[in-house]
């Protein structure tokens, strides 16, 4: 497409095919003057896309907006996934479709922007397959009728929460057992059922293990353990900042913890 091409709707067309498509979406902007968006992946029954650090296999998605105009920066939120298990072992997926919200900042305000996506991801049912896709959207300011949907997708991104916070839901502890190449971190959590745990190195090209729920928790506490595995050459896992991305009937949380 053009440059000025982009034209103020709703959505772009859907890039797909029959096993998934993608596209932009606008919503209401914001009252600090930010300019909501998002992107959009539908996915055919069966098929699965992945999150931001996929598990044991698989490829997150890779956003690049280095096309727009008028943009000054654009803010990718993850909404919380869920685990799957398959003969690649556990993945940390989205099935059905997902909306990642987006928070675009222009560099000039008074004048018209056009975000440009290119779209780098993968779909996989039996089989995994590579997928690209392309879009365009002018963002005017107005309001959208996809801001309620939108609005459902911003909702399920997880809060940030700090560790031991006395809530409902929370990640009460996170403690090493033994010590040697491999430890064992053991996590205990808070929060309604179903409750799942995911956990994040402090840079994307740790590949830590998927924690795994463990018994005898604590009454009521659920608590989850994984050995300290992944880690990059170079990198040590002494004190080193973990994501925990918590996950519930009631919402999610993200806390972030050091492997002391």
């Amino acid at each position: 497409m053009p440059a000025g091409a982009a034209h103020a709707a709703d959505a772009s067309p859907w890039d797909e095919d029959a096993r998934s498509g993608a596209r932009l979406i606008a919503g209401n902007p914001d009252h600090g003057g930010t300019l909501r968006a998002g992107v959009e992946i539908r996915l055919a029954p069966g098929w699965k896309t992945y999150w931001r650090y996929p598990g044991d296999s698989g490829v997150p998605p890779r956003f690049d907006f280095s096309g727009s105009r008028n943009v000054k920066s654009v803010t990718v939120a993850w909404p919380a996934p869920h685990r799957a298990h398959d003969e690649s072992g556990t993945t940390i997926v989205y099935q059905d479709g997902v909306i990642f919200p987006l928070r675009v900042v222009a560099q000039d305000a008074e004048k018209p922007v056009e975000l440009s996506l290119k779209l780098d991801y993968a779909v996989c049912h039996d089989i995994c397959i590579p997928k690209d896709a392309k879009a365009e959207l002018a963002l005017d300011r107005k309001a959208s009728a996809l801001d309620v949907a939108l609005a459902a997708a911003e909702a399920l991104v997880p809060k940030p929460a700090k560790l031991g916070d006395n809530a409902p839901l929370t990640v009460r502890s996170v403690r090493r057992e033994g010590s040697g190449a491999h430890p064992r971190v053991v996590v205990e959590v808070a929060g309604p059922a179903p409750v799942d745990l995911f956990a994040e190195g402090p840079t994307p090209d740790w590949a830590l293990p998927v924690p795994e729920p463990v018994a005898d928790a604590p009454a009521g506490l659920h608590r989850f353990a994984f050995l300290v595995d992944g880690v990059p050459p170079g990198a040590k896992a002494d004190g080193a900042v973990l994501t925990f991305t918590l996950t519930s009937g009631a919402g999610a949380i993200e806390v972030k913890a050091p492997l002391d």
